[in-house]
């Protein structure tokens, strides 16, 4: 298993370290953790830079995802 740091920036966000499954793409745990949601509605860095959705989190990486359209706000 991998231990990495998850901030979730969605509504009041919140940030933990959570442990991942040797192989858990960034896709993957998108679905995990914001079910029924579209991940093309955030912004998803890993250690601050944006990533393939196919990328492999490893052991210490730091996971960021931000939603880019907020319910209720003005277009």
């Amino acid at each position: 298993m991998a231990r990495i740091l998850f901030v979730n920036n969605d509504g009041g966000g919140f940030a933990d370290y959570v442990e991942v499954a040797p192989g858990t793409t960034v896709e993957k745990f998108f679905t995990q953790r914001i079910a029924g949601r579209d991940a093309a509605d955030y912004l998803i860095r890993v250690n601050r830079q944006p990533v393939a959705r196919d990328y492999v989190l490893q052991d210490g990486d730091r996971v960021t995802m931000t939603p880019t359209k907020i319910e209720g706000a003005a277009a």
